[in-house]
């Protein structure tokens, strides 16, 4: 992983320079952990910076996504599809709520629970985060390979699902 730089498989930082060559990485370099968050942390930024026209980010893009594909989804439901505790979630859709994106109505059954909608604002951004991400993932599949994506794709799944 280390490179000279400006080469292509230098390091990053967050703000797109490459690290010194002169940095010891030590196991880290090797670690499936370390470069699983370094390449999320790069694709990250990669869709932010290519959003960042429409005003949203990688994490209101999935927030937008599932709701837009689960109409009527309580917010319990959306923080556990998120991989996100719903304490971090609420303020999110507070936000989007606020921002007339995202419709809250609570249940007459359950006065507790809230189901949430895209409204027209809402579908419109999704639909401009759409292309951006559209684009990322095209960016991407020239960097993982269209053949790899499929088992690459299944390994992250794994992860996701068995990790302890």
């Amino acid at each position: 992983m280390r490179g000279s730089k400006g080469t292509r498989g230098a390091r990053r930082g967050r703000n797109g320079e490459a690290i010194a060559e002169s940095i010891n990485f030590g196991p880290l370099e090797r670690w499936i952990g370390f470069n699983l968050r370094m390449a999320q942390e790069a694709a990250f930024q990669a869709f932010s910076r290519r959003s960042q026209e429409v005003g949203e980010g990688p994490g209101r893009f999935a927030t937008l996504t599932l709701i837009g594909r689960n109409p009527g989804i309580s917010q319990t439901a959306l923080s556990l599809a998120a991989g996100r505790d719903k304490s971090s979630l609420t303020p999110v859709v507070e936000d989007l709520v606020r921002r007339g994106l995202v419709a809250r109505k609570r249940m007459r059954d359950d006065r507790r629970t809230y189901r949430l909608n895209l409204t027209a604002a809402g579908r419109k951004t999704l639909t401009q985060l759409t292309r951006c991400a559209r684009q990322h993932e095209r960016n991407l599949d020239a960097i993982i390979g269209r053949r790899d994506r499929t088992r690459f794709l299944q390994i992250l799944k794994r992860i996701a699902a068995e990790i302890e």
